[in-house]
């Protein structure tokens, strides 16, 4: 059989990042017999950690998770906008993304794989890996992250191979195993390592006893979610999601921020919400090619305006994505602080000197005619919700107002969730901001979730409550003017809206307009799904779920219909991305490479 050697870790051993994380080594060219000791061994372990920056380093971040979903589509810019309206480029060979994400976490599995097998083998350490505890906690994160990429290349892929041995030679046959397959593989890896794995650990980014469980929480409620499809689903998937989900909640060692806007702040991002990210940090040769580049593609163009240039503050807007109708509209605007803590809507003057001045067709007096509109420091930008506003009422503001009727690709909301200004400098594309994969809201809301899919409504409206009375504005707190130039509340309120958002069981035992359920949602169960789902909205929206959301709940075809205006293209096959075409060409069967007929059987349908 034909064997081609490859150099499994050109890696990211040269990408390994943290604040007192790991080691940060830079390593071009190792041989073999280099990981087979104990500072070898703890390279390849950070190396396996590494692969977890590859979401959030370039434009898979969104095309994989934010494009073609309900919550998210297009603006002006970019050149993967057939991910969005699902075009014919998405394809198994000129979608480079699939590509990207198949080899990027399949090199991850192969770097945990190897470690697994040979760690035990390590002697004369002095550091971890001195006893049998220490070497069985480094397997136990391995098997943990084992456990994630399978996870994430399942959502994505569907029938994906499996291999649990290392390699140093490509493998040549190596076809499908069944989705239900994978989640066994994915559930003993993670049982394992919730058994050895601590509570917290020195150093940060780490695997921990937290992070295992929200994922078996997770895991268990994305395999029982399935109805038409087979995951090898149990009917005590749900008491699974519940109990880990449970664990996490409980344990002390996590807690929600009193504050939603404070869990978007660079300077707390490594807050007590947190339960699992992937490291970074502004090290300007780490950052080289590998930093975290999601802070460029959920911003308007703002830098070409009056008054306005580029800064450190407010970004690269390089407009990749802006929110859907429905991503607007799903929220209560007036009572729920999460819509207006997630976007920026007032932009600052920082140029002097493009600050605009008035004339005498806008003046508001004639005295006024030929002086400064604003000064520097005032608004010059201004985003607001108002609909109907005429050309005549934009004009007579000193700033340049932008009212919902007059979004366009170009000018939009701004998600603030992934800005960073920290980064070296304006031009600088990547940024040392963590990226994260979990977090304790996510946490409540899978509880919720699996109570409510066992129909015990009353217990998942108590935990979505939690994260309510957390999105209700304070009694004293300030609330944006917003609140009263656009969503009708009254200037200098400053009581607390926690009694109008609560939420009841009539929010889905009912068809409620104000949450968009589709006509195919008769049933208080099927309503519910839909519910939790713009409950996920409210709580995650731009945080690399949606996608996973829609196709684990079996929704995706009938809410990207309902919500994307721009998935013109969009069939139910979509539900799961094309198997790279590099990689089935490639494949050997018994020693020959595959038929036509053995090709087809290895790609998703549609395809």
């Amino acid at each position: 059989m034909k064997k081609i050697f490859i150099s499994l870790l050109t890696l990211s051993l040269c990408t390994v990042s943290c604040k007192d994380y790991l080691n940060e080594k830079l390593i071009s060219q190792v041989s073999y017999d280099y990981y087979k000791n104990e500072a070898g061994i703890e390279d390849l372990v950070d190396a396996a950690y590494s692969e977890l920056r590859f979401l959030f380093n370039g434009e898979v971040s969104f095309t994989m998770t934010n494009y073609g979903v309900d919550e998210y589509h297009q603006a002006s810019d970019g050149q993967f906008k057939h991910w969005d309206n699902y075009g014919a480029q998405l394809n198994p060979s000129s979608a480079g993304h699939i590509h990207d994400m198949w080899t990027a976490y399949y090199r991850a599995i192969n770097e945990c794989n190897l470690g697994i097998e040979w760690i035990p083998e390590i002697e004369g350490a002095t550091g971890i890996l001195k006893d049998d505890v220490g070497k069985a906690q480094r397997i136990a994160e391995l098997k943990f992250l084992r456990a994630f990429y399978y996870f994430m290349l399942v959502q994505q892929f569907g029938q994906i191979p499996i291999t649990l041995q290392g390699s140093t030679e490509v493998r040549l046959e190596f076809t499908r195993a069944s989705v239900a397959d994978v989640y066994k593989v994915i559930l003993n890896d993670l049982r394992a390592a919730e058994e050895i794995l601590p509570v917290s650990q020195t150093q940060v980014g780490r695997a921990t006893k937290g992070a295992v469980r929200h994922f078996l929480a997770k895991v268990y409620l994305t395999r029982g979610s399935a109805v038409t499809e087979n995951r090898g689903q149990l009917e005590t998937d749900m008491d699974s999601a519940i109990y880990y989900a449970e664990q996490v909640i409980t344990s002390g060692t996590y807690q929600l921020q009193d504050n939603y806007a404070d869990l978007w702040k660079i300077e707390n991002e490594a807050n007590k919400e947190v339960i699992f990210a992937a490291q970074f940090n502004n090290n300007a040769l780490l950052l080289n090619g590998s930093g975290n580049r999601t802070h460029l593609y959920f911003q308007m163009v703002y830098d070409t305006k009056p008054g306005m240039q580029r800064d450190i503050n407010y970004g690269r807007p390089f407009r990749r994505l802006m929110p859907t109708d429905y991503a607007m509209d799903i929220y209560d605007r007036k009572n729920d602080s999460r819509f207006y803590k997630s976007f920026r809507t007032t932009y600052l003057s920082n140029n002097a000197n493009s600050i605009p001045k008035w004339t005498e067709a806008n003046a508001p007096s004639p005295d006024l005619v030929g002086k400064a509109k604003f000064k520097l420091g005032d608004t010059a930008i201004f985003v607001t919700m108002n609909k109907n506003v005429s050309d005549a009422a934009i004009a007579k503001k000193p700033y340049l107002w932008i009212p919902r009727n007059k979004f366009s690709r170009q000018e939009f909301l701004t998600l603030v969730k992934h800005m960073d200004p920290t980064r070296l400098d304006i031009t600088t594309e990547t940024s040392g901001r963590d990226g994260v994969y979990a977090r304790l809201g996510e946490t409540y809301l899978i509880a919720a979730e699996a109570y409510g899919r066992k129909e015990n409504y009353s217990k998942a409206v108590e935990y979505i409550n939690v994260l309510r009375k957390r999105a209700a504005y304070k009694q004293g707190e300030s609330k944006p003017s917003h609140f009263w130039i656009a969503e009708g509340g009254t200037m200098g309120d400053v009581n607390s809206t926690e009694s109008a958002i609560l939420v009841t069981e009539d929010a889905f035992s009912t068809n409620s307009t104000f949450e968009q359920y589709p006509a195919s949602a008769t049933t208080t169960k099927q309503r519910f799904i839909h519910f939790i789902l713009n409950e996920r909205t409210r709580e995650l929206l731009g945080e690399f779920h949606r996608w996973f959301d829609l196709a684990r709940t079996e929704t995706f075809f009938e809410r990207v219909k309902q919500f994307n205006p721009d998935a013109t293209g969009v069939q139910e096959f979509h539900k799961l991305r094309p198997i790279p075409q590099e990689h089935i060409d490639r494949l050997y069967k018994n020693g020959a490479p595959l038929t036509a007929e053995e090709r087809r059987v290895e790609q998703n349908p549609g395809y």
